[in-house]
């Protein structure tokens, strides 16, 4: 028998489930678990505390409560997400308010072209206006039809199903929408401007 590694076998595993390879983006494997990954501690709030505020070159910049954003019309998808260490896991159901709503209400200037997100801990991320602003990527207070649970960036997290898991970030408090890009807390420190899973853009210069 020819030794198969870990990814090989995870590949063949789907080949057996009948999901379509196509999915699993290079270098991932798929999971059913939902591994935990940040940075320092888990936020906790008191009632009425989260708040989120959107602002940079809009015409209008306002800050909605949690209460307010699950007011809004909201939307539900199943996407697969990919992690950067990683692991990807499918048809996670995610529910939210569409980031481009939120920032139509805001009234985006001419020249915007990027997103900087704002997160507890002074954690952000940075990504095209025209990443964040497609039909899927929402600010999330959902998962799987319940409040999102702290570990996971509850109450309220981004979600960008199309790039690396590290652009949809926890605990999101603010959106900038900004004229140029400017590397985040994990792009400062090596991660790609970008992120597209199926291109392997983990690292500066891949």
């Amino acid at each position: 028998t020819v030794h198969m590694g870990f990814f090989d076998r995870n590949r063949q595993e789907l080949l057996d489930k009948g999901l379509d390879p196509a999915r699993l983006p290079p270098g991932q494997y798929l999971t059913d678990r939902f591994p935990v990954l940040h940075v320092g501690d888990v936020p906790s709030y008191a009632p009425g505390e989260w708040d989120l505020t959107i602002g940079g070159l809009v015409e209008q910049p306002f800050t909605i409560g949690y209460d307010e954003l699950v007011a809004m019309p909201s939307v539900t998808f199943t996407v697969d997400i990919h992690c950067v260490t990683k692991w990807s896991k499918f048809d996670m159901s995610w529910t939210g308010v569409r980031v481009r709503d939120l920032l139509e209400r805001a009234g985006v200037r001419p020249g915007a072209s990027h997103v900087m997100e704002h997160a507890e801990f002074g954690y952000t991320t940075n990504l095209p206006l025209a990443d964040i602003t497609t039909d899927e990527a929402i600010v999330a207070y959902a998962y799987e039809g319940e409040p999102i649970e702290p570990i996971h960036g509850g109450p309220v997290r981004v979600v960008v199903p199309h790039l690396y898991f590290w652009k949809s970030a926890k605990w999101v408090r603010g959106l900038e929408v900004r004229d140029s890009d400017s590397p985040g807390f994990w792009e400062r420190n090596g991660y790609h401007m970008y992120g597209d899973p199926f291109r392997e853009q983990r690292h500066w210069g891949d």
